[in-house]
């Protein structure tokens, strides 16, 4: 057994270093693929390596299809004053992403990580996780990625397995019932506006809904349990203890107030002080680009990301005020080839403005937004974008690989 222990030690030294030799490698070569590719390596060597390198770690791992990268940068960043961390607050959230991160990192007292929805069981099952965080379910990339409730399933099958304390949204029905059967839940009520639960994802009887966030079902016992944090206008508040906490956050919208609340959520369970975390988060400009504001072309633009109807209908809260706003829609693989998902965007809200369009499958968007008589003008690049912009900042909303093209642009 020691020589076994003694060999798999030696394995995972050789595994990290023949992965970051990797990683030098696609630096000063500059081939494509190189931010993930010491994970890659190192997982092809030492397969064990992401439950290797997370033993004997606090590990939180972050899920759900909308707010994982902001709210890993949020819990990072306010977890940062009390120890060393480990976080791909990028992005890449799957095991060679995570794998690198932590690689990159090393040594650290936190790991925090953000999964892919597809991958959280297996993430969950390597590194036995101390916070298991769950924000949401809605549809995504559907010509690839499965239903909300088939992933609610598969988390679901998780609580025999895995001990984890959960951290979840109760105004989701999907995320309630994927963890009921958790024996650690804290709950924090979002104030999630998007919808994509009518049906009980139990019984599949019809869900009632009241203006007081409540929801229930109407054939079995599955309703909203009574959360013990809240997402206010700008505060946060934990209701055991009557307790408000206000956020001086530097990122613009009410989802943001809600990621900032169950990262709160997450920081306490950790037991750090709730006023000493809270004070972290205006620590926050951007998020992997999202939300930075850039001078170009004698124009302020803000650059924000919205890949799905649930994003869509909280980016159009942060961009209320915007006179000018353009929108960049493409196809590519890692966006999803279907663009149906636009015919559920309630783009009517942008009626009145100097609405702008371009990308790769502008001419969709074209037609979406016309049967929403919204005027708009088809733009071929930012830079035609900014002229014809009104005077005051330039929203640009962007999707997946559009927005990654954007970020590209300003490096």
């Amino acid at each position: 057994m020691r020589a076994e222990t003694i060999l798999g030690a030696l394995r995972l030294r050789f595994a990290v270093f023949s992965g970051r030799v990797a990683a030098w490698y696609y630096c000063r070569t500059s081939k494509p693929g190189g931010g993930v590719i010491a994970g890659r390596v190192t997982l092809a060597l030492a397969p064990d390596a992401l439950g290797r390198l997370t033993a004997s770690r606090n590990v939180v791992v972050v899920s759900g299809t909308n707010g994982k990268t902001t709210t890993t940068r949020m819990i990072a960043e306010m977890l940062r004053s009390v120890g060393r961390i480990a976080s791909n607050d990028t992005g890449a959230n799957m095991p060679a992403g995570l794998v690198t991160a932590i690689i990159q990192d090393r040594p650290f007292d936190f790991a925090v990580l953000e999964v892919d929805e597809r991958y959280l069981p297996g993430v969950c099952a390597e590194t036995s996780p101390e916070v298991v965080v769950l924000l949401n379910l809605s549809r995504d990339q559907l010509d690839r990625n499965p239903e909300p409730s088939l992933v609610a399933e598969a988390w679901r099958r998780m609580s025999s397995d895995v001990t984890s304390h959960v951290v979840a949204n109760c105004d989701d029905p999907h995320i309630v019932w994927a963890v009921s059967g958790f024996p650690q839940v804290t709950w924090v009520s979002m104030g999630d506006e998007w919808r994509d639960s009518w049906w009980c994802p139990s019984c599949s009887q019809a869900l009632t809904r009241s203006s007081s966030r409540h929801w229930a079902c109407r054939g079995c016992p599955l309703e909203r349990p009574v959360p013990q944090w809240s997402a206010g206008e700008r505060s946060v508040t934990y209701l055991p203890g009557a307790e408000t906490f206000d956020l001086r956050l530097r990122l613009p919208g009410r989802v943001n107030v809600a990621n900032a609340a169950i990262a709160l959520a997450v920081t306490t369970t950790l037991e750090q002080p709730a006023t000493t975390m809270a004070a972290g988060l205006a620590e926050v400009r951007s998020v992997a680009g999202r939300y930075q504001v850039l001078e170009t072309f004698g124009r302020q633009i803000r650059l924000l990301l919205a890949k799905n109807p649930a994003s869509w209908t909280e980016i159009f809260h942060a961009i209320e005020r915007a006179p000018g706003v353009l929108i960049m829609l493409n196809a590519r693989e890692l966006d999803g080839q279907d663009t149906s998902w636009i015919w559920d965007v309630d783009f009517r809200r942008l009626r009145g403005r100097t609405v702008l369009v371009s990308g790769e499958r502008r001419l969709d968007l074209a037609v979406r937004l016309d049967v929403a008589e919204v005027e708009f003008k088809l733009v071929d690049s930012l830079q035609d974008a900014c002229a014809l912009a009104p005077i005051g900042i330039l929203e640009v909303v962007a999707n997946y690989t559009a927005f990654l093209d954007l970020i590209r642009q300003f490096k």
